[in-house]
């Protein structure tokens, strides 16, 4: 009999290999993401991020290794109700209203009018939630994207680049909503290619073509690797060809 999914990480890969055509994409990857936490998912275009993304959704076959979402093999049908995914385009309806997207993505995952108007609550857009998405900023798109991901109250969010061209105003709004949210016990992959993103994460997943240069606490790769910024620790981490785990 399973166990409950307390016990397990949100995310486990071992020695995860996935190739496209004759090159590989992740290179025996290793690593956890604890549950409740925010963990950026950080590295040039090019490093195996999307395709990493992509496994742990169940949408990329894996050649080798293992890779379980809360003790379930990703892609496993009882996952669809437990991530959320944030794209790095919004995928919305622009000529319907925040209200009307919401709806009807609601309606795909049996979430309640109820829960509808909690989740625009929650991302702070009451005040537009009868406008049309065509009307709103980047920010408050990515807002929307954001909420249609929590529709259904899934357990492990998957963004990909959520702030990439935001105003700084936007960016420190929308982390303040990525931090709420791990208080409330959601578990968050935040992947980008800006390493000053890095910064506001509890842990680190460091990928550079295709394989795993650090896995851990931020603070400990900055501890290891005797620099005081993400992307020093990481130049320092592809001089060396990876840091040693340590263990969290």
């Amino acid at each position: 009999m399973k166990r409950s999914d307390a016990v397990y990480d949100s995310i486990e890969a071992k020695n995860l290999v996935v190739y496209k055509g004759h090159e590989a994409a992740l290179n025996d990857v290793t690593f956890s993401v604890k549950p409740s936490s925010i963990t950026g998912l950080i590295g040039p275009s090019g490093a195996g991020k999307t395709t990493l993304m992509r496994a742990i959704v169940g949408a990329q076959k894996i050649t080798k290794g293992t890779l379980t979402i809360f003790g379930d093999a990703a892609g496993a049908r009882c996952l669809r109700s437990k991530i959320g995914y944030v794209p790095q385009e919004p995928a919305v309806y622009d000529d319907l209203t925040v209200y009307q997207n919401l709806s009807y993505f609601g309606s795909v995952v049996g979430a309640s009018k109820a829960q509808v108007v909690e989740v625009i609550k929650s991302v702070q857009l009451q005040p537009k939630k009868d406008a049309l998405i065509s009307h709103l900023s980047g920010g408050q798109r990515a807002r929307v994207s954001l909420a249609i991901a929590l529709l259904g109250n899934p357990q492990l969010l998957i963004l990909d680049e959520p702030t990439v061209g935001l105003d700084p105003v936007l960016r420190e709004e929308l982390w303040q909503l990525f931090e709420s949210l791990a208080t409330k016990g959601k578990t968050l992959l935040i992947s980008s290619h800006v390493m000053d993103e890095a910064e506001r994460c509890q842990q680190i997943i460091l990928l550079r073509e295709s394989k795993l240069l650090w896995d851990g606490s931020k603070n400990d790769l900055l501890k290891q690797t005797g620099t005081k910024t993400v992307e020093a620790a990481f130049l320092d981490a592809i001089r060396r060809k990876g840091v040693n785990r340590v263990s969290r």
